[in-house]
């Protein structure tokens, strides 16, 4: 389909059609850009980018969800000094191949991943465009090289300062598996995330409280946390232990210590996951899920209350634990349920969001899925 609706739109044939994953974030947030290790997942919803070359310099772009748009530009015109809006990912992710990209493109995207949710929509938009260019013009870049390619062009170029884990885990994933990230090096584990086989099942909650990273409230924490590392004397919080962080506490502000303490015990609580994880103990995992979001809920102060009510009405309904993903400020939770008990916890938490007055959330569940790829 996507493959008609192109040749319909540019009347060409698209060269390459490509996907890209969003994510859930089991565990490890806000610590990516600390240089931390995390270890998300990428979930089954998908976005879709079908592109072709052309013979001038002309870019155009649009999207399956604005099919009455189409947005031009050139690419002697890419500035991250522009203005606009979600296209700025895939120019930024243009501007950011450089002198790799040698003509003018028709692309057609297809956004299957959750706007404002917390589930990475901008990073499956930037990577399978990433993955289509870099086969397209044999760029010949390493999955490691095109994740920081991607970040780069959301830092930069769209101006969100993100780590490196969203791109990371959209390119890099394997089915079944969550991905254990060092997001200094890139490194990477694959993790086995069998719930199935131990009768559970990881509950997606997007609470329709839509977050926006560009705002400023995830510059402020990431700014806070690189000020804290300076006066530590650390090149990142990854490099402080607890017992540091505890000693030096008078050379940090209050709200500088916060964000570090949430920083460095998330940090130890991905390593405890994986521990976990490989003895199929999931009990402990969520016993350690419902902690982190107890620390990003005060310590980092990103939650909201549409948040802090599913993930509180989860527990009281029957969950091992869960909590908040993502950057805050709204998007989506997570919770781990056996199967039994996950139709009556939905039907517990939409009835606490009526009472409180919040928008209905949405449900839904994701086993771990692969990451981005050529299609067609």
């Amino acid at each position: 389909m996507l493959r008609s609706d192109f040749a319909t739109l540019f009347g060409q044939s698209p060269e390459i059609v490509t996907e890209a994953p969003g994510r859930v974030n089991l565990i490890g947030e806000h610590v990516d850009y600390c240089d931390g290790f995390v270890m998300p997942f990428a979930i089954s919803d998908r976005t879709y980018a079908a592109i072709a070359k052309r013979d001038d310099r002309k870019i155009r772009i649009s999207s399956k969800q604005r099919p009455e748009e189409i947005f031009e530009t050139s690419l002697d015109l890419l500035s991250p000094a522009g203005e606009g809006d979600w296209e700025r990912y895939i120019l930024g992710v243009i501007w950011a191949f450089d002198k790799e990209i040698t003509t003018g493109l028709d692309i057609l995207v297809d956004g299957g991943v959750a706007l404002g949710a917390g589930l990475s929509s901008s990073a499956a938009l930037e990577c399978s465009i990433a993955t289509a260019l870099n086969n397209l013009f044999a760029a010949g870049l390493s999955l490691p090289e095109l994740a920081r390619l991607a970040q780069r062009a959301e830092n930069e170029y769209v101006g969100v300062p993100c780590g490196i884990m969203d791109q990371s885990v959209s390119l890099m994933a394997k089915a079944g598996s969550a991905l254990l990230l060092d997001c200094r090096d890139l490194s990477t584990e694959q993790i086995p995330l069998d719930l199935a086989s131990a009768g559970l099942e990881l509950m997606i909650i997007d609470t329709r409280a839509h977050h926006a990273l560009v705002d400023g409230g995830y510059a402020e924490r990431r700014a806070s946390c690189e000020s804290a590392a300076a006066k530590l004397g650390v090149k990142a919080l990854r490099d402080c232990s607890i017992a540091k962080l505890e000693s030096s506490r008078a050379k940090l502000t209050e709200l500088e210590y916060m964000r570090a303490e949430h920083v460095v015990n998330d940090i130890e609580r991905v390593h405890e996951t994986v521990q976990f994880l490989k003895q199929n103990d999931f009990v402990s995992v969520g016993k350690i899920l419902t902690k982190s979001h107890a620390s990003l809920r005060d310590l980092f102060e990103i939650s909201c209350a549409e948040l802090d009510l599913a993930v509180d009405t989860a527990l009281a309904n029957k969950s091992l634990g869960g909590r908040m993903i993502g950057g805050g400020f709204g998007g989506s939770a997570i919770a781990i349920f056996k199967v039994a008990d996950i139709e009556p916890a939905k039907a517990a938490i939409a009835a606490a969001f009526k009472v409180a007055g919040f928008v209905e959330p949405r449900f839904f569940t994701s086993l771990p899925s692969s990451g981005a790829a050529v299609i067609g």
